[in-house]
């Protein structure tokens, strides 16, 4: 039987004193590219912990569940196989002086950076090589990611992500701290991946960082679903500015999305 990729039923989250996800009900399909819009403290950021397991949903009983391709209890190790995760938490743990390659080669083993009793064996640098080639940033494999820009390492994370071939890629805020036109090759390089397959589930804020491939848009407020449909049926100016809280215009060209 065929399950969702990601399925939400229900769920509440709490942090601190804080119930960060309150009812919360997605359900997001495998292959399919999802954009999840809300501002700062909607619930985001715990969306994406559940995710990787940093976060559990509290026990509500059989009606409250959060499922991963229909299993709500998961190995990490073999979760990676299935979802590869960019995160801002990612990018601040790279401040060591690893190489790019070494950085993207560390995905088989989730760590940040290949350490002494790691075996690394050929397949995986041949892989680690496909996929830094893919994102056009074989130049980056000989670097040390401490002398990388923002948007160079935010790539080589994304090779990371990508080097155990998964059916979908999680990114959390992925333009945080890139210029224009790091964030132009960051959109063109998730179309290049996207084109290849794999599914692109994209946390923001940031109305700009939707692909033309995402269809569907999910707006979430304080914890729980606000919108879910079309791209072209949610991102209204209306529903935007309810969300935001102030007035904003909505303006779509070549498939990419502004507000101000």
């Amino acid at each position: 039987m065929s399950h969702p990729f990601i399925e939400y039923r229900n769920v509440r989250v709490r942090r601190g004193d804080t119930l960060a996800l309150d009812g919360f009900s997605l359900t997001i399909a495998e292959g399919e590219h999802v954009a999840i819009l809300g501002p700062n403290g909607s619930g985001k950021s715990t969306l994406v912990k559940t995710i990787n397991r940093e976060c559990y949903p509290l026990q509500d009983g059989p009606d409250s569940y959060l499922r991963i391709l229909g299993e709500e209890t998961w190995n990490v190790w073999d979760l990676r196989a299935h979802l590869g995760i960019v995160s801002n938490d990612l990018m601040q743990n790279c401040t060591r002086d690893y190489s790019g390659l070494e950085v993207v080669v560390s995905g088989f083993f989730s760590s940040i950076g290949v350490w002494p009793h790691h075996h690394v064996l050929p397949h995986m640098i041949d892989r680690a090589n496909a996929v830094l080639e893919l994102l056009e940033a074989s130049h980056l494999a000989p670097r040390s990611v401490t002398e990388m820009s923002s948007g160079e390492a935010r790539r080589v994370l994304i090779a990371r992500a990508l080097v155990h071939d998964p059916q979908a890629l999680l990114l959390d805020e992925p333009s945080t701290s890139l210029d224009f036109r790091a964030v132009h090759e960051l959109r063109e390089a998730l179309r290049k991946i996207a084109g290849k397959g794999t599914s692109i589930i994209l946390v923001t804020h940031n109305l700009p960082d939707l692909i033309p491939e995402i269809e569907r848009v999910v707006l979430i407020d304080r914890g729980s679903v606000a919108a879910d449909g079309p791209k072209d049926q949610v991102l209204r100016s209306t529903a935007l500015s309810d969300l935001f809280r102030m007035p904003l215009q909505i303006v779509e060209r070549d498939g990419y999305y502004q507000m101000w």
